[in-house]
């Protein structure tokens, strides 16, 4: 009933978004395995996985060939798909911008699962880019609160994928073009989320741990150019998390942009409002100045 519900908002917001049209063309997502029967975790263990994710693909005269991995938060406990995914795909696709939800798998003890999830959702992305009418040079990533360490993540892991192996999809690199963080954790340091935390690293992870997984640690003049917003009374997930990350990237010389709102707290007023749409409309005008899309899908 849960799921079926949020559906059903889902496809009430996006009606009255953009209109029946649009709203049919996702009534219906297309639910795309993640993997094939088994999933790493890492070492070079497998383990059983029937993840998928869910492409809400915008209809093909509206769409600008951007796409979105959208990694909803949740302290890597749960997935707050009602809040900061079904809607947000329709708010995408109501711009021409393609929207892939993945519901990556929760760690319990398997900290590379999230990020693993994240990095296949877009080598597949690109490995169907002709397909699902995406550029294979314009997929972003964007991610919520933990989420946003799930997305941070994949923004300074990545590799240009693997040419030889046999799984088609691994022949494709892993690096979002673009990334998008709101009111992320980034750090697993001190200004950390701690549920997160202890959810993704355990009770006592060694420091090398905790640094490849402090994501602000990890910035190098490859990370992709990223969009980032956080309320200043964050008291949940500090700000620091986002302004340390902007901190690298400038200093890295990479391009990012920071909007810090006054007030809304961690989930900016309950995902609703004016601080909400703010930070909606601001990331649009960004992907249009970095080329990400048009003008005219702003």
């Amino acid at each position: 009933m849960k799921h079926f519900l949020t559906f059903q908002l889902f496809v009430a917001l996006l009606a009255a978004t953009v209109g029946s049209t649009t709203a049919r063309a996702a009534d219906a997502p297309l639910q795309v395995p993640l993997w094939p029967g088994k999933a790493p975790v890492g070492g070079g263990a497998f383990e059983p996985s029937a993840h998928e994710l869910k492409v809400y693909l915008p209809p093909a005269g509206k769409a600008n060939g951007a796409a979105v991995v959208i990694c909803p938060g949740g302290g890597y406990i749960r997935h707050v798909t009602d809040r900061e995914g079904y809607p947000i795909a329709a708010w995408l696709n109501a711009h021409g911008i393609a929207a892939i939800i993945l519901e990556y798998r929760l760690p319990e003890g398997r900290p590379l699962v999230p990020l693993l999830d994240a990095q296949r959702a877009i080598r597949l992305a690109r490995a169907r880019a002709a397909e699902w009418r995406i550029d294979p040079g314009r997929i972003g990533i964007l991610g919520f609160s933990a989420g946003g360490h799930v997305a941070s993540t994949a923004g300074t892991h990545f590799d240009a994928g693997r040419a030889g192996d046999t799984d088609p999809v691994e022949r494709a690199g892993c690096r979002p073009d673009f990334t998008l963080l709101v009111y992320p954790v980034v750090t697993m340091g001190a200004q950390t989320h701690a549920l997160s935390r202890k959810k993704l690293l355990g009770e006592n992870p060694p420091p090398e741990l905790v640094r490849w997984f402090s994501n602000e640690t990890q910035v190098t003049a490859r990370t992709p150019p990223a969009f980032l917003t956080h309320a200043a009374n964050d008291t949940a997930v500090p700000p620091d998390n986002s302004r340390n990350f902007v901190a690298a990237m400038k200093a890295h010389h990479v391009p990012v942009e920071y909007l810090e709102l006054p007030s809304g707290g961690h989930g900016f007023n309950g995902c609703q409002g004016p601080l909400w749409e703010e930070w909606k409309a601001k990331s649009l005008g960004w992907l249009a100045a970095r080329k990400f899309i048009p003008e005219s899908a702003r």
